[in-house]
């Protein structure tokens, strides 16, 4: 991996793979709803589909026909910390690809006729959200764990706020996030590095503008709250948050042998159990999400109203006995073998090396060699996944639930 910095301030980080007939190239702007106001919220995501509605040199059909052309995937997406822009090409397309790109993310037009068709996409993207329970819990649970703090909005924003916001408005959220010093452009596949210097400078060194922001002090609420949202839906959707660790905390490894063991996959013991012995739900998971400053534990469990309390018990049991047996040998060898098979086998992708390069250096500022990875996850012993699980399990959780009556079901939340 090769990595400079353009005159302009840019970052580019280039991973050759010459064995390889495609590129993977993506763009990230350090611009997420956690650094939004709430008085601008879904800006981000806003901003990312815009881009796609026209540059001041490419309309918004003639970017999907370039890319369509050539056969290149073009997508973005936004988080709740950086928005990311990428395309997949055969390598001979990069110079294309990386022209679009740079164009879609520099120069975006934010025309307002363009502007008022998108805003309709995206209050059906949010009327979309709204039709899955999933998705909404997890919204629901954000503002549980999080309050008021920015980690506590949704990506996609409010409806009535999307229904307001004009370009003047997404032009001034640009000129405070978006510019080469607040940005890491990402290549890997079939390219050399010397090429994709000259090419960067072709088409992003004339990049100009903001430094960006540092994220806000976030941490989970002191006395995270238990909420409710009634939607008409055949199942009632749980799910339950747990203080953890923070982005780039050296705890992000035995944390995910503790995820493995208890709800990472099928052989875990909440799928176990709940699923494949009480056949009491379709849909059982766990997951850690880390932030600056501040990370949370999930637990996700859809089912049958009269169900619900049940499974909630279960949910308990089964933390319970991870604190007090513990992992053993058998599960602890499973985990980490899911972790380190799981981690190589992505480093067979161009566009998922491309990704963790650009996601590693505009969150972390560093580049986490392949090699570090799997010395860390080799290096956690059983004694580490129990001390963290105890510092998450034995703290407050927030709740949340969404269904019909979805109040009732607080009660059955210790």
């Amino acid at each position: 991996m090769e990595k400079f910095v353009l005159n302009n301030g840019l970052t580019v980080l280039v991973e050759p793979m010459p064995y390889l007939r495609s590129v993977s190239i993506g763009a990230w702007v350090k611009a997420g709803s956690m650094l939004e106001a709430p008085s601008e919220n879904g800006l981000s995501h806003f901003m990312e589909h815009m881009a796609f509605k026209g540059t001041k040199k490419r309309t918004a059909r003639q970017i999907a026909e370039e890319m369509d052309a050539v056969g290149g995937q073009l997508n973005a997406s936004t988080s709740k910390l950086c928005t990311n822009y990428f395309a997949k090409v055969i390598d001979e397309n990069l110079p294309l690809a990386a022209d679009i790109l740079a164009d879609m993310v520099c120069a975006p037009a934010l025309d307002p006729v363009e502007t008022d068709k998108e805003r309709g996409v995206v209050l059906e993207e949010i009327a979309m959200v709204e039709d899955s329970p999933e998705d909404v819990v997890y919204d629901v649970l954000a503002e549980a764990a999080f309050g008021a703090q920015s980690l506590g909005q949704t990506i996609l924003g409010p409806a009535e706020k999307i229904a307001a916001y004009t370009p003047d408005d997404l032009r001034a959220f640009r000129r405070r996030h978006y510019g080469p010093q607040n940005a890491v452009v990402a290549l890997a596949g079939n390219v050399e590095t010397s090429a994709a210097r000259d090419l960067m400078e072709k088409t992003f060194g004339a990049w100009q503008g903001a430094a960006g922001e540092e994220f806000p002090e976030a941490v989970a609420v002191a006395q995270p709250q238990k909420l409710a949202k009634d939607k008409d839906t055949e199942q009632v959707h749980l799910c339950m948050s747990f203080r953890s660790h923070e982005m780039g905390s050296p705890d992000v490894y035995p944390t995910a042998v503790v995820n493995n063991v208890l709800g990472g996959g099928m052989s875990s013991r909440l799928f176990q159990r709940i699923r494949e012995d009480l056949g009491m739900a379709y849909s059982v998971y766990s997951g850690p999400s880390s932030y600056p400053h501040c990370g949370e534990f999930t637990i996700y469990a859809a089912t049958n109203p009269k169900n619900a309390k049940m499974v909630l018990e279960q949910i308990d049991i089964e933390i319970k006995k991870l604190l007090e047996k513990g992992i053993d040998e058998k599960e602890f060898t499973m985990s980490k073998a899911q972790l380190k098979s799981s981690f190589i086998l992505g480093l067979e992708s161009a566009y998922n090396r491309m990704s963790a390069l650009g996601h590693n250096q505009i969150l972390l500022n560093r580049v986490i060699p392949p090699e570090e990875t799997i010395a860390a996850i080799e290096k956690v012993t059983v004694d580490d996944a129990m001390a963290v699980a105890h510092r998450m399990f034995t703290g407050n959780r927030a709740y949340a639930v969404v269904g019909r009556k979805a109040e009732k079901y607080l009660q059955y939340m210790k």
